[in-house]
């Protein structure tokens, strides 16, 4: 029976977007790819454990890396459409009240 050992976060660091986010991926011929978050004065960059050559490991976290990534865009595009569905609902009645009351007058 193997025992598991627990891992507790010691730290957590959050990188809030903003106008000046930018992401970049480089591509040279001499170093495997990175992908570079630029936050303005905070750069990340993600690449492999070695500059000169990519493991099956490497492939396997950069597919888990694209799907979260992916999975992370639905739930801000999900957050977004609600909010936006609100406030287009919102406004309709209030323009369907504004009509009800014209008809009425």
């Amino acid at each position: 029976m193997k025992r598991r050992l627990a891992i507790t976060r010691r730290s957590v660091i959050t990188l809030t977007t903003g106008r000046t986010v930018r992401l970049e991926r480089h591509r040279r011929m001499s170093w495997t790819p990175a992908l570079a978050l630029d936050f303005g004065a905070t750069w990340v960059v993600v690449r492999t454990s070695a500059t000169d050559h990519v493991t099956a490991a490497d492939v396997a976290f950069a597919r888990q890396l694209a799907r979260e990534a992916n999975a992370f865009a639905a739930d801000i595009a999900r957050r977004y459409s609600r909010t936006t569905t609100n406030r287009t609902t919102k406004h309709d009645h209030q323009d369907e009240g504004d009509t009800d009351k014209e008809a009425a007058a």
